[in-house]
């Protein structure tokens, strides 16, 4: 295996884990998969900014390396640290509070999905037998193809 498969691999197990861990409802596991999204961030920046070169002192201009995705993944490198701190901070003045590193379900959130649920639902003048129907190819009244009386365009028609 080449070194670039091996780092897109390596980007790819570090993306899927970190999103998996951001789903999770612990502060702690979501920091993890902020981290590790950040990580699999530079490995792609790594990756895709081409094969290395020469050191762009003393030498002539055409075999010198792109600096600028370096300078991408050194500034990723400080934002992820940044915004790592700040959730760090967060999740502990959360446990300082609620001594719970879980996230706990929003009653108004809870209600707010419930209100929006159907909007449907909740209009008196839409009886059940006014909603549209679902086409059922199982059921006798749609086992019948719908195709049947419209008329094809394969079909001759008659001279103008």
């Amino acid at each position: 295996m080449t070194v670039t498969l091996v780092l897109v691999i390596a980007m790819a197990v570090l993306f899927s884990c970190g999103v998996y861990l951001l789903l999770e409802r612990s502060l702690t596991r979501m920091l993890l998969g902020f981290l590790l999204l950040g990580n699999s961030l530079n490995l792609l920046l790594l990756t895709m900014s081409g094969a290395a070169g020469d050191p762009p002192i003393g030498k002539s201009a055409e075999g010198i390396t792109d600096p600028l995705p370096q300078a991408f993944a050194l500034t990723a490198i400080v934002i992820t640290f940044a915004v790592s701190a700040f959730l760090l901070a967060l999740i502990h003045r959360s446990w300082r509070l609620s001594r719970a590193d879980e996230v706990e379900v929003d009653e108004a959130d809870v209600a707010i999905r419930t209100d929006r649920a159907d909007p449907a639902d909740d209009d008196p003048e839409l009886a059940e037998d006014d909603s549209p129907r679902r086409y059922d190819p199982k059921s006798p009244e749609d086992a019948d193809d719908p195709h049947e009386t419209a008329p094809h365009a394969t079909e001759s028609r008659p001279a103008p």
